[in-house]
C-alpha cells in the first residue's frame, strides 16, 4: 500500500485542456512560486460540494466559502488546534488542505481568546441566532433587489432632471459589484455560527470518547438526533401538498408538463384551494437546488417545477395506499433518550454527569444550525445569485457578446467587470465594442477546455497525509481522518466490499441503484439502496422509499449521515469507491452499525 498520493506537480494537463489555469484565480492554482509549501501539504478533492469540474465563475462560491471558513477559525474565534482550510483548483476540480496548529505552546495560547469569543456566542446563542435569521433574510431581499438592465439607446430624461449625476453604464457595473459583495457577505453569515456548531459537537464527541473509550461514533451522533430544521421544510411542504391533493380529489390531474398539470388542477373542484397552497409553498421553499447549490447548472425547484411535482406524485401514491408520510421522529427521539440515559449511568461521579449533561445540552442547542443554515445560503441565496447572473448573461447575449446566457459562467469573477467595461465603453462612445468578436470564439475555446477536463478522472487526494487531522470541518463534514485516508490509499476491500463511516445504524439488503447526479433520482425504485457520490438536501423525498444509502464522500456530520439518522435509514458515508465498485442491480448489504458494504450478487 502506498504511503502518499501523487504530487500536484506530477499531474499533467488533459489533452485539449491546455490553458485551463488562466481561467481561474491565479492564487488558487498550484504554481512553482509556492511549490515547497504546496508539496508539503495534504490535499483532498472536495467531493462533498464540488464533485465535478467547476466552471470559472462558479469557482467564486468555493473561494468565498473557504476563505470565510478559514477567517472564522483563524481570526475570529481562534480555534486552538486549527487554522484555515486552503484551496486549489487542479484541472478544474477543487482540492482542499486543512492547516493545523502543530506547536503545543501555540495551541495553549489560543485557548483563552477562543473561550472568550466562543463562550460569548454559546451564552447568547438563541438571541444571536434569532438576529442571524433577520440578517440573512434581509440580505436575501437585497439579492432579489439586484437588477440588471440593458443599456438604453438614450438615457431617460429623469436621469437629467433628478440630478443623479450618473448613468446606466455605471449602474450596470455597480449592480454586478453589489451582487459579488452580497455573495461574500452571505458566506460571512454562513460561518458566523457554523464553525462553533462543529466545535461544540467535537467537544462533546471528545468527552464521550474519553469517558466511554468503546463508544461508537454513531452512538454519539444519535444523542443529538431528532432535530426539526428548516432544511426539512421543503420536503414537509411537498407532503402537505400531496395529502391535500388526495383529500381534494385533484390527484388525478398530475400527468404531463408542469403547465398542463397546473392548468388541469385549476379546472377541477378544489383546484383553486390546492393552487393557493402550492403558491404559498413555492416562496421560499422551492428555492431549493437539486444539487449541492455550488453549480449554476444545478436545477432549482422554482425553475423546474417538474421536480417538486414528481415528488408530490410519489407521495400521493403512498397517501392513497394509507402509508405514513412522516419521518419517524418519535422513535428517533426515544432511541436518543435511551442512549443518553444508558451512558449517563456509566459515569462515576456527579461532576462527570454534570459535564456530560452540559456538553450534550450545548451540542443540542447549536447543532440544528449545522443543517439549518444550508437552506438559506446554499439553496435560497445561491438560487437567486444564479438567476441574477443569468439576467446579466442575457444582456451580453443581446449585445452579441455571448450566444447563451449561461456563457457568463465561463468567465472568472474578475473578468466579468472587464467585459462589462467593454460594453460600457462601446455604448458610451457610440462605437462597436470588441466583445462580439472576442467572446464568441473565446467561449468556444473555454467550452472545449471544460469538456476535456470533465473527461479526466481526478485522484481523491494529493500529497502526503498528515499524522492527525484537527480542523473540525475536515473531520466531521468531509470525513477526512487517518482511517479514511488509509482506505483511500489501500483501495476497495479484497473481498469486493467497501468500508466507510458507520453514519446511521441498521442493516439493509437490496438492489443497488447507482446515481451520479440529481438527474437520476427519478429512477429510484421502492426498496433500492441509493449509491451516490453524495446526497443533496433536496433529495429528501427519496428517503421515504429507499432502504439505505451509500456515499463516496462525507463524514459523520455530512448531509447524508444526518438525514439518514433522521429518517431511520442505515447509511455508510465516505466509502471513496462506492460508485466505482458497485453496479446498478447488484444486491448489496449495508451494515450501518459497522460501516461495511458487502456485494452479495
Amino acid at each position: 500500500m502506498a504511503d502518499r498520493f501523487p504530487s500536484p506537480f506530477d499531474i499533467t494537463t488533459p489533452p485539449g485542456a491546455e490553458g485551463w489555469r488562466d481561467l481561474y484565480s491565479y492564487s488558487t492554482v498550484f504554481s512553482e512560486d509556492r511549490r515547497d509549501y504546496e508539496e508539503s501539504m495534504f490535499w483532498f478533492m472536495d467531493g462533498v460540494h464540488t464533485p465535478e469540474v467547476v466552471q470559472p465563475w462558479d469557482a467564486t462560491i468555493m473561494e468565498f466559502a473557504i476563505i470565510v471558513l478559514s477567517q472564522y477559525n483563524t481570526r475570529h474565534y481562534i480555534v486552538p488546534p486549527a487554522l484555515g482550510v486552503d484551496i486549489r483548483v487542479l484541472n478544474g476540480y477543487v482540492y482542499l488542505s486543512p492547516v493545523g496548529v502543530a506547536d503545543p505552546a501555540e495551541i495553549e495560547s489560543r485557548v483563552p481568546p477562543f473561550m472568550e469569543r466562543a463562550g460569548y456566542y454559546f451564552e447568547h446563542w438563541d438571541e444571536l441566532y434569532a438576529a442571524w435569521m433577520d440578517k440573512v433574510r434581509l440580505l436575501i431581499g437585497e439579492l432579489e433587489d439586484i437588477k440588471f438592465q440593458p443599456l438604453p439607446e438614450m438615457e431617460d430624461i429623469e436621469v437629467i432632471t433628478s440630478g443623479a449625476g450618473q448613468g446606466s453604464g455605471m449602474e450596470l457595473l455597480s449592480q454586478y459589484n453589489r451582487l459579488v459583495e452580497l455573495l461574500l457577505k452571505l458566506w460571512n453569515y454562513h460561518f458566523e455560527f457554523l464553525n462553533l456548531g462543529y466545535v461544540a459537537y467535537l467537544d462533546f464527541f471528545g468527552f464521550c470518547k474519553q469517558a466511554f473509550p468503546n463508544i461508537p461514533d454513531q452512538a454519539i451522533a444519535k444523542m443529538v438526533a431528532g432535530i426539526d430544521v428548516d432544511l426539512f421544510r421543503p420536503d414537509e411542504e411537498l407532503k402537505k401538498l400531496a395529502k391535500l391533493a388526495v383529500e381534494l380529489g385533484v390527484d388525478g390531474a398530475f400527468d404531463g408538463a408542469p403547465g398542463d398539470v397546473l392548468a388541469a388542477i385549476a379546472e377541477r373542484p378544489g383546484g383553486a384551494q390546492w393552487l393557493e397552497a402550492w403558491d404559498q409553498a413555492k416562496q421560499p421553499w422551492f428555492n431549493f437546488s437539486a444539487g449541492s447549490g455550488f453549480y449554476h447548472s444545478d436545477k432549482v425547484w422554482l425553475e423546474h417545477l417538474e421536480i417538486p411535482l414528481g415528488f408530490i406524485t410519489g407521495y400521493m401514491a403512498k397517501a392513497r395506499r394509507g402509508e405514513s408520510l412522516e419521518r419517524p421522529a418519535e422513535e428517533i427521539a426515544t432511541e436518543r433518550d435511551r442512549i443518553v440515559s444508558e451512558y449517563a449511568e456509566l459515569l462515576g461521579s456527579d461532576e462527570d454527569r454534570a459535564a456530560f449533561a452540559g456538553k450534550l445540552g450545548l451540542a443540542r442547542t447549536v447543532f440544528p444550525y449545522v443543517e439549518n443554515h444550508n437552506f438559506y445560503v446554499e439553496h435560497w441565496g445561491h438560487s437567486i445569485v444564479w438567476r441574477k447572473m443569468r439576467e446579466l448573461g442575457g444582456i451580453f447575449v443581446k449585445e452579441g457578446f455571448f450566444r447563451n446566457a449561461d456563457d457568463v459562467f465561463l468567465l472568472g469573477r474578475n473578468e466579468v467587470p472587464v467585459a462589462l467595461f467593454d460594453l460600457y465603453h462601446g455604448w458610451a462612445v457610440g462605437v462597436p465594442p470588441r466583445g462580439p468578436k472576442y467572446w464568441p470564439r473565446e467561449i468556444e475555446r473555454r467550452q472545449a477546455i471544460m469538456k476535456a477536463l470533465r473527461a479526466w478522472s481526478p485522484p481523491p487526494a494529493l500529497g502526503k497525509p498528515p499524522e492527525v487531522v484537527t480542523e473540525p470541518f475536515t473531520v466531521m463534514l468531509w470525513g477526512i481522518t487517518t482511517d479514511s485516508v488509509q482506505q483511500w490509499l489501500g483501495g476497495a476491500d479484497t473481498d469486493g466490499g467497501l468500508s466507510g463511516f458507520a453514519a446511521s445504524p441498521g442493516i439493509a439488503e437490496g438492489p443497488a441503484r447507482v446515481i451520479l447526479s440529481a438527474d437520476g433520482i427519478g429512477d429510484l425504485q421502492e426498496g433500492e439502496i441509493l449509491v451516490a457520490p453524495l446526497t443533496a438536501p433536496s433529495w429528501a423525498p427519496v428517503f421515504g422509499k429507499i432502504a439505505a444509502t451509500v456515499t463516496d464522500v462525507g463524514g459523520i456530520m455530512s448531509h447524508a449521515a444526518i438525514v439518514c439518522r433522521e429518517y431511520g435509514l442505515p447509511a455508510i458515508t465516505g466509502t471513496a469507491f462506492g460508485t466505482k465498485t458497485i453496479k446498478t442491480g447488484q444486491r448489496i448489504r449495508v451494515d450501518g452499525n459497522t460501516g461495511k458494504v458487502t456485494v452479495l450478487s
